[in-house]
């Protein structure tokens, strides 16, 4: 089968296509054609070799943690899934990525495709829907009447997680650069604060939750914003655990766990159409389209998703 893969760390030049068997099945795991995948910070975070002490694996690696596709084969103790199914998935390794043309997922860590979801916008989903869902609903144990700030509202995980605090019912305020007021309105953005033009901590005060997708000074500030007993969650760094103690503040760290439960949730609000995917770009599956997807990316300023088309 086809795949991009990576032989050592670097820039995108790493990327290169290959010609490499197709997985084979254990017993609880299922066989996915895959449609289409989507990039996300962590791909390049590992090419680059940044996460090889925390995930450390053997050369040559295929990268990708979103799935989206149909089941061509099933292992002998499958029970939830048939060949034939749409379904959509974070696997849990990048050994068997998902920049390939097929790849075998464990079967606890599928859901079926929402009908209302091309395998495009499916492959949009699970790594950056899971994260938003484990920050505010995990960690947070959001509620209705909550004021949560999302930082960086226009991205994957920012988009997500506003619209999940809104299904929840809860006050949503988001930062972002003015050119994406707009996008971020129609998510249901209650607050909208240009980042450029408005510090946070001085327009917003006493909220319940904050989710730091940034780190740094960031979410230092980030403590100030918030009510004691509020929780500050954090996916680009551990906040500071003596502040936040000081604080009466419950801060913490979140390493994404796949689970197709969770994802299967998801599914309901999107099919349900309380939430739904923003693809900003789209890319060829090919050496040179995951070239580009990756640059864009590093950028930081990618809107919504970017999506690799396979199928």
């Amino acid at each position: 089968m086809k795949a991009i893969v990576i032989e050592a760390y670097g820039s995108s030049d790493q990327l290169i296509e290959k010609e490499v068997p197709i997985p084979a099945l254990e017993d609880k795991q299922v066989l996915v054609e895959l449609h289409a995948t989507s990039i996300n910070p962590i791909d390049w975070k590992l090419r680059e070799g940044y996460l090889q002490e925390k995930l450390p694996f053997n050369f040559p690696i295929i990268l990708g943690w979103d799935a989206a596709g149909i089941v061509k084969d099933v292992g002998s103790n499958v029970t939830n899934f048939q060949i034939g199914d749409h379904v959509f998935a974070r696997p849990k390794t990048t050994e068997n990525g998902t920049y390939a043309d097929y790849t075998a997922i464990d079967e606890d860590l599928l859901a079926k495709m929402p009908e209302n979801l091309s395998f495009e916008e499916a492959a949009s989903v699970p790594l950056a829907g899971l994260t938003a869902w484990q920050c505010l609903v995990d960690f947070s144990s959001i509620k209705a009447g909550d004021k949560v700030l999302i930082h960086a509202g226009s991205g994957g995980v920012g988009s997500f997680a506003i619209q999940i605090a809104k299904s929840f019912g809860a006050y949503a305020a988001s930062t972002a650069s003015g050119k994406n007021e707009a996008f971020l309105k129609e998510l249901g953005v209650d607050k909208f604060i240009n980042y450029k033009e408005e510090n946070f901590e001085e327009v917003i005060e006493d909220f319940d939750i904050v989710v730091d997708t940034m780190g740094g000074d960031i979410q230092e500030k980030s403590f100030d914003v918030l009510k004691k007993g509020g929780k500050l969650v954090s996916i680009a760094q551990p906040p500071d655990e003596k502040n936040a103690e000081l604080k009466g503040i419950k801060a913490g760290f979140v390493w994404l766990e796949p689970s197709g439960k969770q994802l299967a949730e998801l599914g309901r609000l999107i099919k349900h159409e309380q939430v739904h995917t923003t693809i900003g770009h789209t890319f060829e599956f090919s050496q040179d389209g995951l070239r580009e997807a990756h640059k864009l990316s590093e950028t930081h300023h990618a809107k919504g998703k970017i999506v690799i088309k396979i199928r």
